[in-house]
């Protein structure tokens, strides 16, 4: 799950099949009831008729909660980070960071440092599109150094410079489970 609308559609299926949660998180999900090996399966192929898949492996689960805490720090958060990604990362989910790295670079075939910044990135061109805040703002909310690292990081990612990919008529968005 990578968004808000996916966490209720896992709650409208969970109840349509009877089931009771504690909790429907990004990525996670706490039922009450015990569940079998055949309604196991039907949870399964509900949520695949809505265009989401259930994760049972460790190394899968690890790898989305990776990519929901990104997620939810980049697209949901206003909270700036007191320590560095690495040690917040690690914190959040108890693994370390090397660990964590290696593992994600070897099932995604990218780092997390460049998940991080097409995410970032990804925010910076929704808030290009709002016009509510300048480019300085913007540098500032993203927790960049300045705007001069915004730009180098955004034309290196996009090929374009902010103030040319906000000229676009066609503002270029990407959803964020395609990233």
């Amino acid at each position: 799950m990578v968004c808000i609308r996916c966490k209720t559609v896992v709650k409208d299926e969970l109840a349509k099949l009877g089931f009771h949660y504690t909790s429907v998180e990004l990525g996670e999900v706490e039922v009450i009831e015990e569940i079998s090996v055949e309604q196991h399966e039907q949870i399964k192929k509900a949520l695949l008729r809505s265009g989401l898949e259930l994760m049972d492996d460790k190394k899968s689960i690890l790898i989305q909660k990776i990519k929901n805490v990104i997620i939810e720090l980049v697209h949901y958060s206003e909270e700036p980070l007191t320590i560095n990604f690495s040690e917040y990362l690690s914190r959040k989910l108890h693994y370390d960071y090397t660990y964590l790295a290696n593992l994600f670079s070897e099932v995604q075939g990218t780092t997390i440092e460049k998940f991080l910044i097409a995410h970032k990135i990804e925010k910076v061109k929704e808030l290009l599109v709002y016009n509510e805040l300048n480019l300085t703002e913007i540098a500032h909310r993203m927790h960049y150094s300045g705007v001069a690292h915004l730009s180098a990081q955004f034309k290196k990612v996009t090929g374009l410079t902010p103030s040319h990919f906000k000229q676009l008529k066609n503002k270029r968005r990407s959803m964020l489970d395609e990233l």
